[in-house]
Parts: C-alpha cells; sequence; structure tokens
C-alpha cells in the first residue's frame, strides 16, 4: 500500500444537473487530482466540469446516449465494469445508479456514496415503466431487462466495502435491497448563495425538475383553490399538464439563474416541498434564506426540517391537507435569522471535513490492518 495514496473518483454518467452533480463536485473539490470515472458526459449541459479530468467508458460515442440514455440501459453493467482501475489505492463512487459496480483492486478500498439504491430497479420500478415515455411494445420488453439489471446490481453492492447514506431515509433503504449497515452523511448544500432579505414577502415558493413524483399539481391545485400567489421555477417533461392546471394566481418562472432563485427564495412567504425525497436540497436552500417550509412530512425533509422552528409538516398527500395548512399558515411567527442558522448545519464545508474524514479513518484502519 503506498503512503500517499491514489484516488479515483466514480459518477454514474454527466447528463444533467442535480443533486447528485453538486456531491461530485464537492468530491472534486477534496481530491482535485482524482480523476472522475463516469459512463458519459454531456458538454455542452454541464460545462464546469471541463476542468477536471474526465475518463469515459464506449458509451460516449454511442448515438443519442446523451438524450436517449435509456435506450443503453442493458450497456451500463458491462461499461462501469470496463473502467481500469487497477492504479488507485481509494475508489470513492457517488452512486444513485451503477457505479457502485466498478471492480477495484483486491486490497483497494471502495467507499460509496450512495443518494438511494436504483429507484427505478428496488422501490419506483412500476412507476418508472409506466411513465416512461416510450412505445407500449418496448414497455413489454423492460421488465426482463430491469430484472437481470437487478440481479446486477444486487452483486456489485457487495463490491462496496463502506456504504455512506446521504440520508437516514436512504440508510434503511440499502439495509432493506443491499443487506448492508451505513454511514449516514448529509449531501453538501452552497449555503453561501442564499441570505436573509428584507425583500417584501408576498407569494408563495415551489420548485425544481418538473416531473410526475414531485407531485407539484398539490401546490398549484391548493393555491388555486385558495386564491394565493404561487411561483413555480425549473422546467420538465410534465411542464405543459402543470400549466394547463394553473390558474389566475400561479406564476411559470422557467429556468434561473443562482442569483434569481436566491431572490425567489429571499421573498417568499415560504416554500411549499409536496413530494418524498432521500434528502431534498431545496428546502435546505430556502432555510438558507430564512424562510419556513411547509413540507410532506416523510423521507428527507423530518431530517433537515424542524417542526414549529423552520416550518411545519402536512401528513397526507393530497392538496386538500396542504390547503388547509396554508390556510392556518402564518409565516410572521417564524425566526429567519434562527432558520438560516439551522440550515448552515448542511453546508459544503461541513460535507467535505465528514466525508474525507471518514474516508481517511477507513484507509489507516485498512492500511494498518495490512501492516500486521
Amino acid at each position: 500500500m503506498s503512503a500517499f495514496p491514489r484516488v479515483a473518483l466514480i459518477h454514474d454518467y454527466l447528463a444533467q444537473n442535480g443533486g447528485a452533480e453538486r456531491v461530485l463536485k464537492a468530491m472534486q473539490n477534496i481530491w482535485p487530482e482524482a480523476p472522475t470515472y463516469t459512463l458519459f458526459y454531456d458538454a455542452r449541459l454541464l460545462p464546469a466540469f471541463k476542468g477536471h479530468e474526465l475518463r469515459t467508458s464506449f458509451l460516449q460515442h454511442a448515438p443519442f446516449v446523451q438524450t436517449k440514455y435509456q435506450w443503453y440501459l442493458a450497456l451500463m453493467p458491462a461499461a462501469t465494469e470496463s473502467y481500469d482501475l487497477s492504479a488507485f489505492d481509494i475508489v470513492i463512487s457517488n452512486c444513485s445508479a451503477f457505479s457502485k459496480g466498478v471492480i477495484t483492486r483486491p486490497d483497494a478500498l471502495h467507499v460509496s456514496y450512495c443518494h438511494t439504491p436504483t429507484r427505478y430497479l428496488w422501490s419506483d420500478t412500476h412507476s418508472y415503466i409506466r411513465e416512461l415515455p416510450i412505445p407500449a411494445p418496448i414497455k413489454w420488453i423492460l421488465p426482463p431487462v430491469l430484472s437481470s439489471l437487478r440481479v446486477w446490481d444486487r452483486e456489485a453492492s457487495e463490491r462496496v466495502d463502506r456504504f455512506v447514506a446521504n440520508s437516514q431515509t436512504v440508510a434503511k433503504r440499502i439495509w432493506k435491497y443491499y443487506r448492508r449497515e451505513s454511514h449516514v452523511i448529509h449531501p453538501p448544500i452552497d449555503t453561501n448563495l442564499f441570505s436573509v432579505r428584507t425583500a417584501p414577502k408576498d407569494y408563495y415558493l415551489t420548485g425544481g425538475r418538473l416531473v410526475p413524483y414531485k407531485r407539484f399539481d398539490l401546490p398549484i391545485r391548493a393555491c388555486n383553490r385558495l386564491k394565493l400567489p404561487l411561483k413555480i421555477f425549473g422546467t420538465g417533461p410534465i411542464e405543459k399538464e402543470l400549466l394547463s392546471l394553473a390558474g389566475p394566481t400561479i406564476e411559470f418562472v422557467g429556468r434561473v439563474t443562482d442569483e434569481k432563485r436566491s431572490e425567489l427564495f429571499a421573498g417568499c412567504k415560504a416554500f411549499l416541498h409536496p413530494q418524498e425525497e432521500d434528502f431534498g436540497i431545496t428546502p435546505v436552500e430556502a432555510m438558507a434564506s430564512g424562510r419556513p417550509v411547509i413540507a410532506y412530512g416523510v423521507g428527507g425533509t423530518l431530517e433537515t426540517v424542524v417542526d414549529g422552528v423552520t416550518g411545519a409538516f402536512f401528513y397526507e398527500q393530497n392538496w386538500e391537507t396542504l390547503a388547509d395548512l396554508l390556510l392556518r399558515f402564518d409565516e410572521t411567527v417564524y425566526d429567519p435569522e434562527k432558520i438560516r442558522a439551522h440550515a448552515l448545519c448542511f453546508g459544503a464545508e461541513r460535507f467535505q471535513n465528514e466525508l474525507h474524514s471518514f474516508v481517511e479513518n477507513l484507509w489507516k484502519t485498512q492500511a494498518h490492518a495490512h501492516l500486521h
């Protein structure tokens, strides 16, 4: 074992800009010398990664891979296993699908930061097939493909030396599907982008990728009924559907810059979070702006929102329950500075320190065991 371990980072694929990509950026800040292996990379969509050493798989040159990557699901395990990692002592996979399945040296340490056991193989299989925008005949072929991927995914989980989960919710899921214990480190939020401001608070806010499971139909219906102003940021496949639901008090602001997003958070009465997330980044961003969160009380928000201090929960996922809470909601009882102070516990520096210490301690323990 070398005195200065060589580190490699593994990421599923770089074709969208979400929470997992922010975690990768933070990992690259911890280990700037480490190359990042990824199945394929869309440089136009993610120019921020251009400065890093990226090593892609044979899928990088497959036709339409950036936009139609679902076509290549069956090839992704083989592509992941094709990385030659024999030069690396420590391998850190940033994983919500395939990257945990890399093949490492017998004496290498493999730590997997897990956002969730692959959703479309385990927790969301049926809704994933139902909502895929593909012709019916292809949907009939999918179940056996997903079945074989499920077997591979379970075996891949055994190649990991230690799992790190992004929340207690995910830790429970890792145990359920992989029968592996995990250490919890919450993901990094760039709290510096947000601040408490004196902007007038005259609308509710929600937003993110406009996809079915995020249930943006609930705040739209609730605010329609109560005639409350609601702003929605983000774009996605169900945008037209949501637009057709929206009444005159609902405003779609589309994709926004960091600066505009920060403004939107600072000026809202409260941020509405109607979905179940494994962790949930947007509620923490709202709190970093000193604004309370009204959240569906399941999953990751139970670990980030403090009822009565930084927000309030509703426990039935329907618009009527949300509307009932909005009717009674008084944002003036919340202390913005207290809310922001709580959000700072989820900052990027805290994540980098925790993950670095965790990996370093494991490496030292493993190196010590090899000496004896």
